[in-house]
């Protein structure tokens, strides 16, 4: 039997729908990052401007996260030489799993190698420890935590996202069974946040155990970087919080922390945990110090907010879509794949300005968008090339634009501070 027919059928079904990926091969410079050299696939190396990483603040960049990485690497090694249990921990994870637990206010950590597989890890492993349990999902959960409730045996039930009603009548529904709430606090695609308090107080009403993700939040928001909940002051109220290293804080893996007893029994029976190979020392270590660094550092999350606030109110000024939101994630709505991509392409080769497209089944179909995420090292000069370039894009391809806002006015001079007011007010 021929079986390579089943995979070319399986790719030409992508390319057919719109959907097939390519990659852009980039290398980025930490000198002069948000810039990056772009090798075409003709050999030919040209400069280009990245505005869709999710090193949020450019902690890769950051000469302390650097040091800390290749010093350790230096010392003990590249690897980590195994899973925890067989090679034993590595000081610089016990070190971050310390700061983390630290960073969310809670008895304990767990870092993973990545936050898809601590959520996939996490989640399961707690509905399958809870007898009878039945987990209350949001609709826009991402990949990982759908995937972490799919992977265990608890009944799951799914409700409409951010509708506290509904999430109520499924928690009356559940009666005096366990029941485990999992939701994010920022949800990346469109920027909104969740009503973590109110979901708090659903919650304790009814007995319910609450996860919630936190990985497009931590480092960025709250007082020392601990994420949406820090930010509202109720990190003391949701049970177990996960988060990422690659994002706000610039490195690799995920993890989750919380009371000591329920992070001891998932280290214990997450088989995803056990039989994975642990972060590399130099990783952990390089995580350790952006996470030891932010803690000290409003000024870079006031920074980024800032560059945020003026790239929204920049492009709306322009007459481009922008899907409103309270965060930092800008997403310019095109409502088509082809166009999407089309216009992906066009900002790369025409203008070198590189953001990818978000096409089904990240996003659903009609909703294609560019996803813009300016970091702090995105000058006034970038915002305004990178307004631009999307108006010429946006007029080449006959993109609707919408009307843009006649009291809108931005300047350099645009207060920081006002950048997400229903964060801020909630949060007083």
């Amino acid at each position: 039997m021929v079986y390579r027919r089943y995979f070319e059928a399986a790719i030409s079904r992508l390319k057919d729908e719109r959907r097939y990926r390519v990659f852009v091969h980039l290398e980025r410079d930490v000198e002069t990052f948000p810039h990056a050299r772009w090798h075409r696939d003709d050999g030919v190396v040209e400069d280009v401007t990245v505005w869709c990483s999710n090193d949020y603040l450019g902690m890769g960049q950051h000469p302390e996260v650097i040091s800390a990485m290749v010093d350790t690497a230096a010392r003990v090694g590249a690897g980590a030489g195994g899973t925890r249990n067989i090679s034993g921990t590595s000081h610089a994870i016990v070190e971050l799993e310390r700061e983390l637990a630290d960073l969310h206010g809670k008895e304990s950590a767990l870092v993973f190698t990545s936050g898809w597989i601590s959520n996939l890890a996490a989640i399961s492993t707690i509905a399958d420890l809870l007898p009878n349990c039945v987990i209350l999902s949001d609709a826009s959960n991402h990949n990982s935590m759908i995937e972490g409730v799919k992977r265990s045996r608890a009944e799951k039930k799914v409700f409409r996202h951010n509708d506290l009603a509904h999430l109520e009548e499924l928690l009356v529904e559940a009666g005096d069974r366990p029941k485990l709430i999992v939701f994010e606090s920022l949800y990346s695609m469109n920027g909104n946040v969740a009503p973590v308090a109110e979901i708090a107080t659903l919650a304790e009403r009814y007995g319910a155990m609450t996860y919630i993700d936190e990985v497009h939040a931590v480092g960025m928001y709250g007082a020392r970087g601990g994420g949406v909940c820090e930010q509202l002051g109720v990190m003391n109220r949701i049970d177990l919080i996960e988060g990422t290293l690659a994002k706000g804080f610039g490195t690799m893996g995920g993890y989750v922390a919380g009371d000591a007893i329920v992070i001891d029994a998932i280290r214990s029976y997450a088989a995803a945990f056990i039989f994975s190979t642990a972060l590399p020392p130099s990783v952990a270590a390089a995580a350790c110090a952006a996470v030891r660094l932010l803690k000290r550092r409003p000024d870079m999350r006031a920074a980024h907010q800032r560059a945020a606030h003026i790239t929204k109110h920049a492009l709306s000024a322009a007459g481009l879509p922008i899907l409103a939101n309270q965060s930092h994630i800008v997403p310019v709505m095109v409502r088509d794949a082809e166009l999407c991509k089309a216009a992906s392409d066009l900002l790369l080769t025409r203008h070198r300005i590189y953001i990818q497209p978000i096409n089904y089944p990240t996003v659903a179909k009609g909703s294609e968008r560019l996803r813009i995420t300016p970091t702090p090292r995105h000058t006034q000069e970038h915002i305004a090339t990178l307004v631009e370039a999307m108006v010429d894009v946006w007029q080449t391809l006959g993109i609707r634009f919408v009307e843009p806002p006649s009291h809108l006015h931005v300047d350099e001079k645009s207060d920081a501070h006002c950048a997400y007011p229903e964060i801020k007010l909630a949060a007083q």
